[in-house]
């Protein structure tokens, strides 16, 4: 990992912390495709170099950060259980198509709902689930 910091605004508030049991590089790589992700920084396990320790990066202008380890038992690739991580963008048509195009699968389609916002519910190839937000113009109006 190099000794670059990311900008303090990025490295606030809720950080998702996922472990990913021997994907974690391949997850980074797969977020700069399907969501834009940037500014990736890895350390590998100084025991298993093929093995993340820690590796982070930003989508949406948030850090997201991922391990393998302490990892070794769990399943590869099992699903979440529970929950979503949510990109609230103001582009959300863009956002889904390139997910979906890098391998996203469609668990609730991108559509404007009951309540005003363009949203829609993807699964990545780890099992984690992403949720594409649009404000609607309800939204937008009182901002």
């Amino acid at each position: 990992m190099s000794d670059t910091r990311p900008d303090p605004s990025v490295m606030s508030g809720v950080i998702p912390y996922l472990g990913l049991s021997g994907r974690a590089g391949e997850a980074l790589a797969f977020y700069e495709r399907a969501f834009g992700a940037t500014g990736t920084q890895t350390m590998p396990d100084p025991s298993d170099p093929a093995r993340l320790m820690h590796g982070q990066t930003i989508v949406n202008g948030g850090a997201l950060m991922l391990t393998d380890h302490g990892m070794a038992d769990a399943p590869a690739g099992g699903p979440m259980q529970g929950g979503h991580l949510q990109l609230v963008v103001g582009d959300g048509r863009t956002w889904w198509d390139r997910a979906v195009a890098a391998g996203c699968t469609i668990e609730m389609p991108y559509e404007r709902q009951f309540w005003g916002d363009d949203w829609g519910l993807l699964r990545d190839p780890f099992g984690i689930r992403w949720a594409i937000l649009q404000p609607g113009p309800a939204a937008m109006e009182a901002a």
